[in-house]
């Protein structure tokens, strides 16, 4: 057996030990370091390792794991959690966090990754040991370990070697940390994609001209939708071109035999022809540099087994045009509904307007919402036309541009302020891209909410069907990206309501996680109080100052509910309190220092409150009355900057209700669980974004 590099001399760095250790096992042809070298790469780390050994009187019997992990999505992954046989347990029968905590070493340090194992259950039994915590010798292992990541990174453009996995399970605390077994492996850096020239989204979303491929002259297909769409949504017939041979105009707009019979360089291309005729128009769109964007509205590119060899091989062609002078052209899709830019003044989604009307909901669209399913974006507008994104764009395959692409450059935009987003998979190391995009954001002051389908077999297979994409694993996306900074959504309806309340709720400031809660209905009032825990996050029920149980008492005692009402947080108000009452105890709550946020039942049901669009019982009883919650509600919401949250819990009957104080910015949710749910998870995130900004 091979001695250790270094044997007899002063101890080198670990990094500089590790370089020799792999050398030495590459010339002997393994991919993967022996007993002796695992011995001395430990070492110097900082680690015992006594293989296969238990000592005789362990001081803390719990087995722990530590692991790095060179990830298809986001490169090199610290790990740890559960050891032993309890590692072999699936982490679904436990708690977020609880089993495994997971971090792209780029995106934390050891303190920051101590502070996420102490949530595990593994750190608990530690704890229960009655010893003195082993935090500075577990900070010190992750300080060595996140080094020697980053030293052997597959984004790491010097390192001759780069770490597959190094796998310590079990580990015992004792003096120090002692390994009783280890795995280390590693390989030669691969390949890696050209980056794109992400300043021309700029080009795709304002183009100053667009031209289109794929325009049928007498019937209506997708290609001629697309460029009704464009009309419709105010682009001008002057600023467009259509590329079809044997044709002078399609509905005022002009037709040009090719590509090279353009005057000057487009901003924008849309394809709309078939997939098979797409390859070889790509080559003629890189040979000519027509384009500075172009979109590849086509399915068929990737998603099926036939397709994805020719449909890597464009890829790699088009990543190859990226090394031009210029960067070439930046290609959006395959696979790719198309993009909505109100600033750019145009919609090239084959959806017909009359189909999905885009009213303005906002005074001023301040969001985008990236997906690479179109179908999910036209989903999730219709039925809440009040996210009203500013831009929207689906991104499809992936052929060119990425996730991390998108949100690298939206990252930046001024005008933005919240960001949601549907991803299926990532190109390789793209999540790590799309991560540190992710924290860019937040940094920037924007908040960034993002769904991840592919979460079981089925549904990741799901997914390769759709738009060529290969699903991770759920756990480590999750981790990863809410580590970021990202507000993570469970499922569809969690994604409308943490994107919804993002962008009404983003100008208010958070204070800290104490919550009020007012209802005339007990079971909402008590319902409010027991959603206010998430798996790893909680707010908590504010204690009321005396002078707040003084003010209440006051308006309980003008509106006759004092001797119905005790006053406390939740506050259950009684059914017989109308619009005012309501709306001046969430006042009261809000003056309260001990509250940093209120979720208020609106009750519409109650006699009381004017909250039908028109009362046939109490003609002018309803919302156009001057004393309505509509008309009450919004100026209460302005001039507070803590966040207020309305429940509108009813039927079609009070739909007029809320749609009147969501169009006049009042965050409103028709269920209570489901509006202190999206706040609890808000306000955490929106918390550990201040954090992050504090450490800058």
């Amino acid at each position: 057996m091979n001695s250790p590099p270094n044997s007899g001399r002063e101890p080198a760095s670990p990094r500089v030990t590790a370089t020799a250790l792999f050398r030495q096992a590459s010339a002997a042809g393994r991919a993967a370091l022996n007993s002796a070298e695992l011995t001395a790469l430990l070492s110097g780390l900082g680690l015992a390792f006594q293989e296969d050994a238990v000592p005789a009187a362990p001081s803390t019997p719990v087995d722990l794991r530590i692991s790095l992990n060179n990830t298809r999505e986001f490169g090199m992954v610290l790990s740890a959690g559960l050891g032993g046989l309890d590692a072999e347990l699936d982490e679904s029968n436990f708690r977020t966090d609880r089993a495994s905590v997971y971090a792209a070493t780029e995106l934390t340090d050891a303190g920051e990754f101590l502070g996420l194992f102490r949530r595990t259950l593994a750190y608990q039994r530690l704890a229960c040991t009655g010893l003195p915590p082993p935090d500075a010798r577990l900070q010190a292992c992750f300080e060595q370990l996140l080094d020697l990541a980053r030293g052997y990174s597959p984004g790491n453009p010097g390192t001759a070697f780069v770490l597959r996995s190094l796998k310590l399970n079990p580990v015992r605390v004792d003096e120090q940390l002692v390994v009783q077994a280890a795995q280390c492996e590693f390989s030669a850096p691969g390949a890696s994609r050209l980056p794109r020239p992400i300043h021309k989204i700029d080009k795709l979303i304002h183009p100053a001209s667009i031209g289109i491929i794929g325009v049928s002259a007498s019937g209506m297909n997708f290609g001629r939708i697309i460029l009704r769409n464009l009309m419709g949504s105010g682009y001008s017939k002057e600023r467009m071109t259509i590329i079809r041979p044997g044709e002078k105009e399609i509905d005022g707009v002009k037709c040009i035999e090719s590509l090279k019979a353009l005057e000057g360089k487009l901003d924008l291309l849309i394809v709309a022809v078939a997939a098979s005729a797409v390859y070889d128009l790509v080559d003629e769109i890189i040979e000519t540099g027509a384009v500075e964007s172009v979109m590849l509205i086509p399915g068929g590119l990737g998603e099926t087994l036939k397709s994805r060899e020719p449909a890597a091989a464009l890829a790699e062609r088009i990543n190859a045009a990226h090394a031009k002078d210029g960067g070439g052209p930046i290609f959006l899709g395959a696979n790719c509904l198309g993009v909505v830019s109100h600033p750019g003044s145009y919609d090239s989604w084959f959806i017909p307007l009359e189909r999905l009307p885009k009213p303005q909901k906002k005074p001023e669209r301040n969001s985008v919402m990236l997906s690479q399913s179109g179908a999910f974006m036209i989903t999730r507008l219709s039925q809440n036309p009040w996210l009203d994104p500013r831009y929207m764009l689906a991104l499809g395959n992936q052929t060119d541009l990425t996730h991390g692409d998108m949100l690298s450059f939206f990252a930046e935009r001024p005008e933005i302020e919240t960001i949601g987003i549907y991803v299926e998979g990532f190109k390789d190391l793209d999540g790590l891209d799309f991560a540190k995009a992710v924290r860019k954001a937040v940094l920037n002051g924007k908040q960034v909410v993002v769904y991840k389908s592919g979460k079981t077999a089925p549904g990741a297979g799901g997914v390769m069907g759709h738009t060529a994409s290969i699903a991770g694993s759920a756990r480590l996306f999750d981790s990863v990206v809410r580590q970021a900074g990202a507000i993570v959504a469970e499922d569809f309806s969690s994604f409308d309501d943490l994107f919804y309340i993002a962008g009404a709720l983003h100008r208010k400031t958070i204070h800290g996680a104490r919550l009020g809660a007012i209802s005339g209905a007990g079971f909402e009032a008590v319902g409010m109080a027991d959603s206010i825990e998430s798996d790893h996050f909680a707010m908590e029920m504010g204690a009321l100052q005396a002078d707040t149980v003084k003010r209440v008492e006051e308006i309980l005692v003008a509106k006759k509910l004092d001797a119905l009402v005790e006053v406390r947080n939740p506050i259950d108000i009684n059914p017989g309190a109308d619009d005012e009452a309501h709306l001046q105890i969430t006042e009261a709550f809000l003056m309260d220092p001990n509250i940093d946020a209120v979720v208020v039942g609106l009750d519409p049901t109650a006699p009381s409150v004017r909250a039908l669009e028109e009362s046939k019982l109490r003609p002018g009883y309803d919302i156009k009355d001057a004393k309505s919650t509509v008309h009450l509600m919004p100026p209460i919401v302005q001039r507070n900057d803590k966040p207020i949250i309305g429940i509108v819990d009813g039927g079609k009957l009070y739909d007029a209700m809320s749609a009147g104080l969501m169009d006049q910015g009042v965050c409103v949710f028709r269920n209570s669980a489901r509006g202190t749910q999206a706040l609890v998870n808000y306000i955490e995130a929106r918390l550990y974004a201040d954090a992050l900004r504090k450490r800058l």
